[in-house]
C-alpha cells in the first residue's frame, strides 16, 4: 500500500535531490515552495476567471511525467510506475514496445473519418520527436508543426473530432528547456503563456469557436509544493501486457498525484466557474468517450468524472477575442532550429543520456526508426539504440533518424491505415482492410508487413465478386478518401500467410 500522504516532504526533497539542476545550493530550497502571483500568468488568469477552473484535477499517479501522460491517452499506464532509461526502453521496443490492453483513445478514434489530429512545437529536431509519437499507432510524421494550426483552423474546413497539442520542450538535448512553450524549468513561462493565449485567440476567431472546448492542463506538479492532499484512485485493471520492469516499485495504482492546473474553455461554460468535482488526467478520454458514444478503456475512465456537464445551454455572447498582452520575458533562451545550430559547448559529450526527460523523445526516435524499417533491420538499428550512452550519441541518432523520416513520402494520409494495422496486430486478426485510406504508397506504412498472420489484405476501395451466380458490388469498410496505389513494394513478401 501506498505510504501515508500528510503534504510534506517537498523540501528535503529538493534539497537532496541527486538531480542535475537540483540540491546543489544551500540556500535555493524554498523555491519549491514558491508559486507566480496572478500578474505573472496574465493569460491563465484571465481564461480561468473567464470560463472554469478545476481545482480538483490531481495529476493520475504520484509520478514522473511519461505514466501520467499515458492516462491522458489510455486511461492506464500499462504498468509503467517511473522514468524509463534508454537501455529499459530498448528491451521493451525489442518486446513489442509499450502496449496497452485495450488501445488507447487514438485507436477508439480511427472509427471515425476524421477522427484526430497532433500538433506539436515548430522546432528541428528538438520537437520532431514527440512523446505521443511513443504510442503505438502514432508516426512521427502524423504530428504537425505548430504553427500551420492558425491556417488549418480558419479555413473553414477543420473536421478532426479531437485535436492534441504537445508543447515544445525547447532544449531537451542540455536539461535545461530553455526556448520552449512547456512551462518546464528552467525555461520560464512566458513560453507557455503564449501558446495558450495564441491557441485561444486562433480557436475564438475561427468558425469552430462556437463547436469548441479548449482544456488546458499540465502532465503533473513537477516537485512544487500543494497543501491539498491527493485522494485515493480507481486502478485501471487492465491486464498489464508489458515487461514486468515496467513496474519497477509495484505501485497499485490507487492513488492520485499531486494537483495539477486545470482550465476548461468553451462558450457555453459560465463565466468564473469554479468545479470542485475530482478529476484526473483520465477525465480526458472520459469527456471524448461521453461525447462520442466510446465504450471506456479501462475502469480509471470508466469512473472518471468528465467535463461535459460544464456546458450548459447558453450561448455566451462576452467571451474576449483578445487575452491580455504576455508578461515580460526575463529570460531569453536561444531556439534550436536546426541540428547545426546547436552550439558548441551546450552539449557534453559524456553527459549522461539519462538525465531528465530525454529517454522519452528517444523512445519516439526508435519507434520511427523502427516504423520506417523492414524487420530484418530491427536487430541492428536496436543494437544502435542501445549503444547510445550520452546526449551527444542521441544528438547523432536523433539527427540520423530524422534524415530518414526526410526521404519519406507525403504521409499525411497514413494514420488510419497505421491505426487498423495496430489493431490488427493486438487481435492478430486474419483480415486486414485497408481500402478507402488515402493510401498512395504502403512504403509510407512500413508496420503494415510485420502483420505476417494475415491471409486477407483489402487494399482496393471497392471491387465485384460472384456468389450464387451473381456479381455484386462490395465496398470497404472503412469511409476515408480513396486509395490510389500504383505498385506494390518488394516487402509485401514478408506477408506468407497470404491467401491469393
Amino acid at each position: 500500500p501506498y505510504p501515508a500522504i500528510n503534504n510534506s516532504g517537498f523540501v528535503s526533497n529538493y534539497a537532496t535531490s541527486r538531480s542535475e539542476y537540483e540540491g546543489k545550493s544551500p540556500d535555493n530550497f524554498l523555491e519549491i515552495m514558491k508559486c507566480f502571483a496572478p500578474d505573472q500568468l496574465p493569460i491563465l488568469n484571465t481564461l480561468a476567471r473567464e470560463f472554469a477552473v478545476c481545482d480538483n484535477w490531481f495529476s493520475s499517479i504520484p509520478g514522473p511525467a511519461s505514466p501520467n501522460r499515458f492516462f491522458a491517452h489510455a486511461a492506464s499506464s500499462g504498468g509503467l510506475d517511473h522514468s524509463p532509461t534508454s537501455k529499459e526502453i530498448g528491451e521493451w521496443e525489442a518486446a513489442a514496445g509499450i502496449r496497452f490492453e485495450n488501445g488507447t483513445i487514438f485507436n477508439k478514434l480511427s472509427a471515425y473519418e476524421n477522427g484526430f489530429r497532433i500538433y506539436r512545437g515548430n522546432n528541428f529536431l528538438t520537437d520532431a520527436f514527440t512523446h505521443v509519437a511513443a504510442l503505438k499507432g502514432i508516426h512521427t510524421w502524423d504530428t504537425h508543426p505548430y504553427k500551420s494550426f492558425a491556417k488549418d483552423i480558419k479555413s473553414g474546413n477543420y473536421p478532426w473530432l479531437y485535436t492534441f497539442f504537445e508543447p515544445s520542450y525547447g532544449n531537451i538535448l542540455n536539461n535545461s528547456y530553455k526556448g520552449g512553450t512547456s512551462q518546464h524549468p528552467l525555461d520560464d513561462i512566458v513560453g507557455g503563456e503564449q501558446l495558450i493565449k495564441q491557441t485561444y485567440e486562433t480557436i475564438r476567431q475561427s468558425p469552430l469557436w462556437e463547436k469548441s472546448m479548449l482544456i488546458v492542463t499540465w502532465d503533473e506538479h513537477g516537485g512544487f509544493y500543494d497543501h491539498v492532499r491527493p485522494p485515493t484512485a480507481v486502478s485501471p485493471g487492465d491486464k498489464i501486457i508489458n515487461p514486468a520492469n515496467v513496474n519497477k516499485y509495484g505501485f497499485d495504482f490507487k492513488q492520485y498525484g499531486v494537483r495539477v492546473p486545470a482550465v476548461v474553455i468553451s462558450p457555453y461554460i459560465t463565466k468564473n466557474t469554479v468545479d470542485h468535482r475530482l478529476y484526473d488526467h483520465a477525465s480526458i478520454p472520459a469527456t471524448l468517450e461521453r461525447l462520442f458514444d466510446m465504450t471506456p478503456m479501462t475502469q480509471r475512465d470508466a469512473n472518471a468524472n468528465n467535463l461535459t456537464t460544464l456546458i450548459t445551454n447558453t450561448l455566451r455572447k462576452d467571451t474576449p477575442t483578445k487575452l491580455p498582452p504576455l508578461p515580460a520575458r526575463k529570460m531569453i533562451a536561444l531556439v534550436v532550429e536546426k541540428v547545426e545550430g546547436v552550439a558548441s559547448g551546450i552539449l557534453g559529450s559524456t553527459m549522461s543520456v539519462n538525465k531528465g526527460n530525454l529517454p522519452g523523445f528517444l523512445h519516439s526516435a526508435l519507434r520511427t526508426d523502427l516504423k520506417m524499417s523492414p524487420n530484418s533491420a530491427r536487430p541492428g538499428i536496436l543494437k544502435k539504440f542501445n549503444a547510445i550512452k550520452t546526449k551527444e550519441d542521441a544528438k547523432s541518432y536523433m539527427a540520423s533518424v530524422l534524415e530518414k523520416v526526410d526521404t519519406m513520402p507525403d504521409t499525411d494520409t497514413a494514420n488510419q491505415a497505421s491505426l487498423l494495422i495496430e489493431q490488427c496486430l493486438m487481435a492478430k486478426s486474419k483480415k486486414l482492410d485497408l481500402g478507402n485510406c488515402g493510401l498512395t504508397d504502403l512504403k509510407i506504412i512500413p508496420e503494415l508487413f510485420q502483420c505476417i498472420h494475415i491471409e486477407e489484405l483489402i487494399l482496393s476501395n471497392e471491387w465485384s465478386e460472384y456468389k450464387n451466380g451473381k456479381w455484386r458490388k462490395i465496398t470497404s469498410d472503412n469511409a476515408g478518401r480513396k486509395n490510389n496505389i500504383s505498385y506494390l513494394p518488394d516487402q509485401i513478401g514478408y506477408l506468407k500467410e497470404l491467401k491469393v
